[in-house]
């Protein structure tokens, strides 16, 4: 497994002071926010000075009861090869559900969400992340992620489930320490178990990422300080074994260049407290003349796929599909909560998902906050209630438009007129939804 060293997630808005930080061995991408035929600049004078890229999907859905994407999984080959990247990694999450194996409309989530602990869904997965692996030019790595609420009846632990996949796939696996900490607050679960559990040897490399508590719950916000308490969980993994790599996540609200330095140093110091207490366990048992035979030896995973058992994975796709489309309608269409979840939790998560859609919106289609100032997030949210996302955010902000223009919540004047514009130059001759050729109808330029 390749030795990537201590690296920085990619993202425009800090590109030129990655560049400048010294001692940063590699950077991660997000897959999706790359083009192959114009990479941006600054990756092209990384990528020359040696500096490794890794492509980091959001998208893939590989924890979903359908079959990986071909034209998703293309696209990813495709930034892997454009990067020249030793691997490329992707999260064990759904973010999609409904459509042919449920007979319902399909949904968009918009974000990662937990697949449950079961022997269902390891099948589903463990055939999703094959398909994955024979579709891709280099080696695959799963992350594991952060969870604000439980599934009912789950038959594993977090650390059953990844080695179970890991000995099933041959999948290498990418640790967030962050979201280990989120399961810890959020779900009661240890991490020094999870890590006990783990198939270390697998780690192709570790994330390290803030957040910030409210109300018992905590958020992995990726915009917040990394915590002492998960800096203690990468020394806690650092000490059983020496990962090939390990990363700094930062997504929003940037700090400045040095403040990055700092977290960067403090991930290194981490790194050494725990290659120290590595040494000291090793050395331990011999110097002490502690009798009887050392600890078993680790199992050794394979690093490539494993050929797939002569299973037929329908009936779990199926059952799977139906919990996962339950679920997202209630986080995401208002419909009741289903059984055996924790509503207060499950609105949490609606809740954030709403405003995680909000502020990619905003992203995506930044004149509308600009036009719309401070009313933009709470027409955002009124918009949202009930409607949810099924074509991606850039559709998504076409349809937000659209009801801005048809809701009456703009009165006449320059705001509607700039919106209006700015809807007809995006929503093209012919506009595809019927609301969208009511809406050329119902109104005339002025």
């Amino acid at each position: 497994m390749e030795r990537l060293g201590t690296g920085i997630g990619w993202r425009p808005e800090i590109a030129e002071a990655v560049e400048r930080m010294p001692g940063v061995d590699w950077v991660e991408a997000v897959a999706e926010n790359i083009c192959p035929g114009h990479l941006p600049e600054s990756l092209e004078r990384l990528r020359a000075r040696g500096v490794t890229v890794v492509p980091h999907g959001v998208s893939l859905g590989l924890g979903g009861a359908e079959r990986p994407d071909a034209g998703r999984l293309a696209a990813l080959a495709e930034r892997a090869e454009a990067l020249g990247a030793p691997l490329v990694t992707e999260h064990i999450a759904f973010v999609r559900a409904g459509g042919p194996l449920t007979a319902s409309p399909p949904l968009e989530a918009g974000h990662l969400l937990p697949v449950p602990r079961t022997r269902d869904a390891l099948d589903v997965l463990c055939e999703n992340v094959r398909i994955a692996q024979d579709a891709l030019p280099v080696p695959l790595a799963v992350e594991n992620i952060a969870a604000l609420f439980s599934w009912p009846g789950e038959e594993m632990t977090e650390g059953q489930f990844l080695y179970d996949l890991v000995d099933r796939t041959g999948v290498q696996l990418l640790v967030d320490v962050a979201n280990l900490h989120t399961n810890h607050v959020n779900r009661g679960e240890d991490p020094a178990k999870a890590l006990a559990e783990l198939p270390v040897e697998a780690i192709a490399y570790v994330h390290v990422a803030g957040g910030f508590e409210r109300d018992g719950v905590w958020h992995d916000s990726h915009a917040h300080p990394v915590p002492p308490a998960v800096l203690d969980i990468l020394t806690d993994l650092t000490s059983r074994v020496s990962p090939p790599g390990v990363l700094l996540e930062r997504d929003e609200d940037f700090p400045t260049e040095a403040e990055l330095e700092a977290e960067l140093r403090a991930i290194r110091a981490a790194l050494k407290r725990g290659a120290s207490q590595r040494r000291t366990t090793e050395r331990g048992p011999l110097e002490a003349g502690a009798p009887g035979p050392g600890p078993d030896p680790v199992p050794v995973f394979c690093a490539g796929p494993v050929p797939a058992p002569a299973t037929d994975t329908a009936p779990a796709r199926q059952r799977v599909a139906l919990g996962q489309v339950s679920l997202l309608s209630a986080l995401v269409g208002g419909t009741p909560v289903p059984e055996g979840f924790d509503r207060g939790r499950v609105g949490v998560q609606g809740r954030a998902l709403v405003g995680k859609r909000a502020g990619v919106v905003g992203k995506v289609a930044p004149e509308l906050p600009a036009l719309l100032g401070q009313a933009y997030r709470e027409a955002f949210l009124a918009y949202a209630h009930g409607r949810p996302m099924t074509g991606g955010y850039r559709r998504d902000a076409l349809d937000f438009a659209e009801y801005l223009l048809l809701s009456g919540r703009l009165e006449e004047g320059r705001t509607r007129r700039e919106v209006r514009a700015w809807w007809l130059e995006r929503s093209g001759p012919a506009p595809r939804s019927r609301v969208a050729r009511a809406a050329r109808r119902m109104l005339p330029l002025r």
